[in-house]
């Protein structure tokens, strides 16, 4: 898969050209596996697609896939050398040069080992699902390198996990979600029509809808992989169906769409159903 290769310009990110190649280079060097997450991985899939961004961010997010604290320091002094030093939080670093913040956000054996040093000097770090998404990560190319992304359903789990840790402070985890399934009817038609006919049940046609049930769906996968982060994502959602008036989830869905919360509420009822109802005759045993 591919972009453009006005792919940088059109992320509407400051020096995101110079910065990846920054990253990269450090991650090279030490043979790290790394991924581009968040909105500035949401804005790469959708541009595939001639989505344009709808808001700008001054952070590029990234994880990568180390050991041990180690190794950690040690990328973290490849950084530094390319002129990002760290800041308040431990995994974040910036740039005075291009004026741009990165988190580099560390999973894989060190969530076991040494993820407790970072959370003592800052309880902001959603690594819950990390592995079990980038598992699945799919790459673009984004001018002459390759990025990898989380797939969109990935994204939704881990803007999810990242939201109910802290609501009052991560609303825009909420409006990325939102827009994820704004276009995936559209970016995903072909499969919806060959693979999930079904969602069109009572002749409901509304493409949002269809694409939340079907986003839900393929988040399943990555949800069985770990229970704890089924179990969250479960929570997050059941919590949030329990009443339209108190949804904090479908309230802000209904002010982002200037809609009622009735028909916000059902397209988190459409998600959670996608995720977490059992399958039948859908044609999507072979995902």
């Amino acid at each position: 898969m591919s972009t453009s290769n006005q792919t940088y310009k059109e992320l509407a990110i400051p020096f995101f050209k110079e910065t990846f190649d920054c990253i990269d280079q450090v991650m090279q060097d030490h043979n790290v596996p790394y991924y581009l997450i968040g909105v500035s991985a949401i804005a790469l899939e959708l541009l595939k697609d001639g989505i344009k961004p709808s808001r700008g961010t001054k952070g590029i997010d990234f994880a990568i896939m180390i050991s041990n604290m180690k190794d950690y320091e040690a990328i973290s002094e490849g950084l530094k050398r390319k002129g990002f030093n760290k800041v308040k939080a431990p995994w974040t670093f910036y740039s005075e040069r291009f004026k741009v913040a990165i988190d580099v956000l560390p999973f894989g054996e060190i969530e076991e080992q040494d993820t407790e040093n970072f959370n003592k000097r800052n309880a902001d770090l959603h690594m819950l699902g990390f592995k079990e998404v980038l598992e699945e990560a799919e790459q673009v190319q984004i001018g002459e390198k390759i990025a990898n992304i989380p797939p969109l359903p990935g994204m939704i789990i881990l803007k999810l996990v990242a939201w109910s840790d802290r609501p009052e402070e991560r609303g825009n985890d909420l409006d990325d979600i939102l827009k994820i399934i704004q276009h995936y009817f559209d970016l995903a038609f072909d499969e919806i029509v060959e693979k999930h006919y079904d969602t069109f049940q009572d002749g409901d046609l509304d493409q949002k809808r269809v694409a939340a049930e079907v986003l839900g769906r393929k988040a399943r996968k990555i949800l069985n992989k770990s229970e704890s982060l089924s179990e969250r994502v479960l929570k997050v959602t059941q919590d949030n169906l329990l009443d339209p008036a108190t949804s904090g989830i479908s309230k802000a869905w209904a002010r982002n769409l200037g809609s009622d919360i009735e028909y916000t509420y059902s397209l988190l009822k459409a998600l959670h159903k996608g995720m977490f109802d059992e399958l039948e005759n859908t044609g999507d045993q072979d995902q």
